[in-house]
Order: structure tokens, then C-alpha cells, then sequence
């Protein structure tokens, strides 16, 4: 008897231990949020224009998506992109938005700084003698290759970051590791800043102005003048190489690249957009080109798939700077 009520006390303190975890467990199972996406777990936050302000100055070397050296590409997107920012600017800044962008849609992205001198200060780039520059680039795509196994890159240059890896191409051997150069806003052919290199050539002062230039340790800006000894030499032999494609995106609002068409190159795999044909209400200028919604969707059809008769979602225009 005694034996019999100790197993029944037993079976109901197990079934009362049993009943108790249930009842803890079931509001902790019923309150669980669902597993989240894989994608969220990797997505990189994608930056504007005060994004690209705060990396400037608080983080130039490095910025969301971009340098993941474990990357490996994928079958759908095998070629690396490397982003190559402009004048003054640096890859904090320029691949605010492209760089997540970019790495977000499974693409293995990649950029650097050039250019640095004495007048950089640790932020402000691309000053130096753009031939110097190249071979920066040049060793930084070697790395890239070796990192993902690659054959070549698709290349973004903004500014001079569009027209600097054309030396790379054409003069360093980067005809055959390059697929795609992509140029925003270029200075391709040089400018004429609003006409100020002519009236400085009249006046017989540009000399005086470019030597300012150089002895303040800023030597690319009169080699992105057009006409400049540096640009006559880059494209005597033509604008473009074999067996690269090109595409320029340029916009009617450009103040820094003058005239408008001198971004624009010609001959061989080339095409150039100009952005208000498709989008006429985009008021981005020179620096918002990496800012913008369209030239964005562009980017992405042209290292993509290019769908053909490919026609931009007019939104999210970049500022007018």
C-alpha cells in the first residue's frame, strides 16, 4: 500500500514538473520571432549624401560593402568590381552608396585610395601625377585577381577615378584584366572649367596657375586641363582597346567637366549616356553622379545581364553638387 501511494505521488509530481515546463515553454515558443532572412544578416546599409560627408571625413579608407577579402564570386556575378573615387575625394566617400549597393545585389567589391601627397592629409586624394596613380591601381587589380581567382574586374571610376584607369588600360597591361570601365562624370578629354583653361592659355598665365598647382602637391589638375600634355598622350592613339567595353554616363548638369561632351569616348565596345535623356528631371551635377538612383540602376544593368532596351527608374535623384 505504502509502495502504491509512492508511485502515484511520483507520477503526479512528474506530470506537475512536466505540466510546469510546458506551461514555461509554450509563450517562449509562441513569442519567438521568425528565423530572419540570410540576405539581412549580410546586407550593408546603403549611404547618401550625409553618409558620404561623415566617411570623408571620419572614414576614408574604408566604407560598407566594400574589401571583404573572403569574398569569392558567385556563377551569376563573376567578375569583382573595384570602385576608383575622384579628385579630392576618397573611397569613404565616393563608394558610400555604390559600395553597398553593389555588395548587397552579390557582387565581391573592392576600392582604394590614390594620389595621396603632401597636401592629402590622410583624406583628401587623387592629387598626385595620375601616371603614379595607375600603377596604384595596377597593383591593387593584381591583388584582387589573386584574392578571388578571377580573370578580370569591372571597374566604376567617378571624375578622374573614370578617366585615370584609361592610362591603366591602355598603358599598364589593364586591357587584359579589365571587362567593364564604367566612367560617372569623367574627365576623359579634359576640361576647360568653364573656360577659365582658355582664357588662362590667352592670358598667358596658365603656366603660373599649373606650377601653383604643382607646388601645393596637386599635379593632376592641370593633366585633367584639356589639351594638357598628359591627355594629347593618353588618346593619340584613340579613345578606347580592344576587347574592354566602355560606357560613360555623363550629366547635363556638370559644371567641372566642360564641355559636357569631352567625358564622352569614342570608337571600339563604347557608349555614352547622357543621364536627362532618360531621367530629364535629375538635377544631379559632377559630384552626385555616385548618388544617384538612376545612374545606380544603370551600374548594375551594365555589370549585370544588360537587359536590352534597359530604361532606369527615374527616383531617387542624387543632389545637384
Amino acid at each position: 500500500m505504502k509502495r502504491t501511494r509512492r508511485h502515484r505521488m511520483r507520477r503526479r509530481l512528474t506530470a506537475a514538473a512536466l505540466a510546469a515546463c510546458a506551461a514555461v515553454a509554450a509563450p517562449a515558443l509562441a513569442t519567438a520571432p521568425a528565423p530572419a532572412p540570410a540576405r539581412a544578416e549580410t546586407a550593408y546599409p546603403v549611404g547618401d549624401l550625409a553618409t558620404s560627408i561623415g566617411n570623408f571625413l571620419f572614414s576614408p579608407d574604408a566604407v560598407a560593402g566594400a574589401n571583404v577579402w573572403s569574398c569569392r564570386p558567385s556563377a551569376g556575378h563573376p567578375y569583382p568590381v573595384v570602385i576608383v573615387h575622384g579628385t579630392t575625394s576618397n573611397l569613404g566617400s565616393a563608394g558610400a552608396m555604390i559600395a553597398p549597393t553593389l555588395a548587397n545585389a552579390g557582387y565581391c567589391v573592392y576600392g582604394f585610395n590614390y594620389g595621396e601627397t603632401s597636401s592629402s592629409l590622410g583624406r583628401v586624394y587623387g592629387l598626385g601625377e595620375i601616371t603614379a596613380s595607375a600603377r596604384t591601381m595596377s597593383a591593387f587589380v593584381d591583388r584582387v585577381l589573386t584574392a578571388t581567382g578571377a580573370a578580370k574586374v569591372d571597374v566604376i571610376g567617378a571624375s578622374q577615378g573614370g578617366m585615370m584607369p584609361n592610362y591603366y588600360i591602355k598603358r599598364l597591361g589593364g586591357a587584359g584584366k579589365v571587362r567593364t570601365m564604367i566612367g560617372l562624370s569623367p574627365t576623359n578629354h579634359g576640361t576647360t572649367m568653364g573656360g577659365l583653361v582658355d582664357l588662362g592659355r590667352t592670358l598667358h598665365v596658365l603656366g603660373l596657375v599649373n606650377d601653383a598647382y604643382r607646388f601645393a602637391g596637386a599635379p593632376a589638375y592641370p593633366e585633367q586641363e584639356e589639351g594638357s600634355d598628359f591627355q594629347k598622350a593618353l588618346f593619340a592613339d584613340g579613345d578606347t582597346v580592344p576587347g574592354v567595353r566602355y560606357l560613360t554616363i555623363a550629366t547635363s548638369h556638370d559644371t567641372t567637366v566642360t564641355p559636357l561632351a569631352n567625358s564622352f569616348l569614342h570608337g571600339g565596345d563604347s557608349t555614352n549616356v547622357l543621364l536627362q535623356d532618360l531621367c530629364p528631371d535629375d538635377p544631379v551635377s559632377h559630384s552626385g553622379m555616385t548618388l544617384d538612383g538612376p545612374v545606380m540602376q544603370i551600374v548594375l544593368d551594365a555589370v549585370g545581364p544588360r537587359e536590352p532596351g534597359f530604361r532606369p527608374r527615374c527616383t531617387g535623384y542624387g543632389p545637384n553638387i
